[in-house]
């Protein structure tokens, strides 16, 4: 729950970072101080950096939501959730690889593009961040006694992968890969808990949860692809956005984000959830309604930064789902 509440704070004013050597009052943030780690050398930092280590972060949550839904903490269920989160990184680099020559255009400041890391070493990094998931998913198969996570892992590797590879570029199948896979990131944490516990319904909990986040994490990848339409038309990207317009794009995302709101309901009739839940959650379900009020003021063509602001508050909305998920989930509050 911390972790969720650092997030939103983060969010909310990332704006502002202390100073290097003030510890009283805030300064706007300037480039060169990425996520304010004050002290660390600038290498350090860009290498922190292009792990996107906020959205990590949000990708590990779910394996120790699902375990605070089910009532079991094991160690296979820590290790899982770093797995994840490295998993989360590497991808996140493999991306930027990739993607270097676009964000030259649209993110000049990200570590490639501005030369704090090089292409090689960006390589090198994603590649041991990759293997030491993998090491880690074999003792978690070992610890649960089935393989088959393993195997799991691999084919969720190779996903990530292909998505910046071949995927990304394709009109909305790209943007359904990213919402799958974090959507999967909680039926992960439901596997291991079936093969821990033999708990079928927490796994049917975990999935139903994962088609939650999926469709709220589609909704948001669209919205990206509509703040960096201008350098995705450059670099040849055939995103949803370059391809039909801002307007379908729009129109689609609005949906999604409904149908999110929809699912969050249906949810607490499965009668595992506290009162907490529906009350945390009316602050996500208010980000959500705005983000769509910010859609239709923009005509259904929202510009960058209409965007920008948009992709901010889902994620803040989407920490607030995963807390009420959370707090919803303790039996005191019952």
């Amino acid at each position: 729950m911390a972790a969720l509440l650092a997030v939103i704070l983060y969010e909310l004013y990332s704006d502002y970072i202390l100073p290097v050597g003030f510890p009283d009052g805030l300064i706007k943030k300037q480039t060169s101080q990425s996520l304010g780690f004050i002290g660390v050398n600038e290498s350090m930092r860009a290498y922190i950096k292009i792990l996107r280590p906020d959205e990590a972060l949000m990708m590990a949550m779910p394996v120790l939501i699902i375990a605070i839904v089910g009532h079991e903490f094991s160690v296979s269920v820590f290790l899982g959730t770093l797995l994840v989160y490295l998993m989360a990184g590497a991808g996140n680099v493999i991306n930027d690889v990739f993607d270097y020559k676009i964000d030259a255009v649209n993110k000049p400041d990200r570590p490639i593009p501005s030369g704090k890391i090089t292409l090689k070493n960006a390589k090198i990094y994603a590649g041991i961040l990759y293997t030491i998931s993998i090491i880690l998913s074999l003792v978690i198969s070992y610890l649960i006694n089935n393989f088959l996570f393993f195997v799991i892992i691999i084919c969720s590797a190779v996903i990530i992968y292909a998505y910046s590879r071949y995927f990304k570029a394709l009109p909305l199948v790209g943007n359904i890969v990213v919402g799958g896979m974090i959507g999967f990131c909680f039926v992960v944490g439901g596997f291991i808990l079936l093969c821990s516990t033999k708990n079928w319904d927490i796994f049917r909990v975990s999935v139903y949860i994962g088609l939650l986040a999926a469709v709220a994490n589609v909704a948001r990848e669209i919205i990206k692809d509509m703040e960096d339409v201008e350098g995705d038309k450059l670099g040849g990207a055939r995103t949803f956005p370059v391809l039909c317009g801002k307007k379908a794009s729009s129109i689609i995302s609005i949906l999604l984000l409904a149908a999110t709101v929809a699912v969050h309901i249906y949810l607490y009739t499965f009668g595992i959830f506290n009162i907490a839940y529906i009350i945390i959650l009316v602050f996500a379900v208010i980000l959500y309604a705005y983000s769509v009020y910010a859609l239709f003021a923009s005509k259904l063509e929202p510009v960058e930064a209409t965007c920008t602001k948009v992709i901010k508050y889902l994620k803040i909305a989407m920490a607030f789902s995963l807390l009420a998920i959370t707090a919803g989930s303790f039996d005191f509050l019952r």
